[in-house]
């Protein structure tokens, strides 16, 4: 009996088996096919959403909110000037920094076209010099020897939380330094270390002080300087170092702070002064003997070198000049640089977002959506994380025949950043030569 009953049952088991794919209807194959790809769907969004999920759990620990002090005008002009930019395709993805352009704003007195030339000009000299991938490609083998004729460093921060730059002017020696470098290596050190407080000690201390952070003050001791010390190849030194501030990095000194300042140094001065800009001298306060209380006004003495009048030795790094004190060595500020903790997100007018400039540095706008007579949105290139930055938008940007396309919201939405490489948290070299009485920001 049971094989009886068994037997239609098993044709009819084998019969279905043994039916091809074509005896199904269009319907039945367009179903099978929908539920697969749902299923596929699904578990690619649920791979995606835990990834996304632990990503935002480490991100409420990591991250923090940056205040932004740009007033409306500032938001206007360099709204203005942005568009000027985008315009003449002279705005790359990683130069797209409000903070960047208004401080070449600031340079040139808010005057659009002088600014847009001096921008201009920085890009060229980027690009021949080197300087986007100097970090990684130059190596200052010589750093010991030229900090024993050249003594400088970054040592704590100011009570703003601005990093503390400090040169021991009356220590120099020009004419033994370069007999341990070349002018050239010097430069490219220089530069260097200019990339490195701009990628990593700036935005260290935004983290740190929880505003955004550009600028740093500078403690410049010269005693013992006099005319002998300002040979032709010091003159040169100068000149040199303060052209490519002046030129490619303004605006970046807050204030100095000269101590120790004699006679013989007075004398200096009027020589050395035609190679500071204007406006960075009006930043500089001289000191004399008695400047320790003036300095405690700006620096914790915790922050202070105890030859300055503050309480810091740094006797576990080799001295304060030496120990490179900062944000920018405490492991998890690093780690949230690394990350873009220290991008601040500019507000609009309009309350309206934009995204970013795309990455091969060419301008990629999306169709102009108008809100406004004056206000319409410009949408670039919103299929790269890096430049998932959201920034205030003030005014039109017109389409270019040159725009390229760009990736769709859903593109971005889909997509899962990947980190390509890891970056160092320690710099081989430690001391940085920024802000001194050459600089000409």
């Amino acid at each position: 009996m049971a094989d009886t009953m068994s037997g239609p049952l098993d044709r009819d088991i084998k019969g279905g088996l043994e039916k091809s794919d074509a005896e199904y209807s269009e319907d039945d194959r367009k179903t099978k096919l929908g539920s697969l790809k749902k299923k596929a769907i699904s578990a690619s969004n649920k791979f995606r959403n835990s990834l996304t999920k632990r990503g935002r759990r480490h991100s409420r620990v990591m991250s923090i909110a940056i205040e932004d002090n740009l007033n409306a005008e500032e938001l206007q002009a360099v709204d203005a000037f942005r568009q000027a930019l985008i315009l003449d395709e002279l705005l790359p993805s990683k130069h797209d920094d409000h903070h960047m352009m208004l401080r070449f704003l600031r340079a040139r007195k808010f005057d659009i076209e002088k600014a847009k030339q001096m921008w201009s000009d920085m890009l060229s000299w980027r690009k021949e010099f080197g300087a986007d991938t100097i970090m990684e490609d130059f190596e200052f083998k010589e750093i010991d020897e030229v900090l024993k004729h050249y003594p400088q460093g970054y040592h704590g921060i100011d009570k703003e939380g601005r990093p503390v730059y400090i040169e021991r002017l009356g220590e120099i020696d020009a004419n033994k330094l370069i007999q341990v470098t070349t002018l050239d290596r010097y430069m490219k050190y220089h530069v260097q270390e200019f990339e490195k407080t701009f990628n990593v000690k700036f935005p260290a201390c935004s983290i740190a002080a929880k505003k955004h952070i550009d600028q740093s003050t500078t403690i410049l001791d010269v005693q013992g300087v006099g005319l002998k010390q300002f040979t032709k190849t010091a003159r040169e030194l100068i000149g040199r170092i303060s052209k490519i501030d002046g030129d490619n990095y303004p605006e970046t000194l807050n204030r100095m702070f000269i101590i120790n300042g004699g006679p013989g140094f007075r004398l200096l001065w009027s020589t050395v002064k035609q190679f500071i800009d204007p406006k960075t001298a009006q930043k500089i306060h001289f000191l004399g003997n008695k400047y320790q209380s003036k300095l405690l006004e700006a620096i914790d003495a915790s922050e202070l070198p105890e030859i300055f009048g503050g309480t810091c030795t740094c006797a576990d790094k080799g001295g304060c000049m030496r120990s490179d004190k900062g944000p920018w060595n405490d492991p998890d500020i690093l780690k949230m640089v690394h990350n873009g903790e220290a991008k601040c997100h500019r507000k609009t007018f309009s309350g309206i977002h934009e995204k970013g400039i795309s990455e091969d540095d060419q301008p990629c706008i999306k169709k102009n959506i108008s809100f406004s007579k004056e206000v319409t949105v410009d949408a670039a290139d919103y299929g790269h994380p890096k430049n998932h930055v959201e920034h205030a938008i003030l005014s039109p940007v017109p389409e270019s025949p040159l725009s390229k396309r760009c990736s769709s919201d859903q593109d971005y939405e889909n997509s899962i950043p990947m980190v390509k490489r890891t970056i160092d948290t320690a710099w081989p070299t430690p001391l940085n030569n920024r802000d001194g009485l050459s600089k000409g920001t």
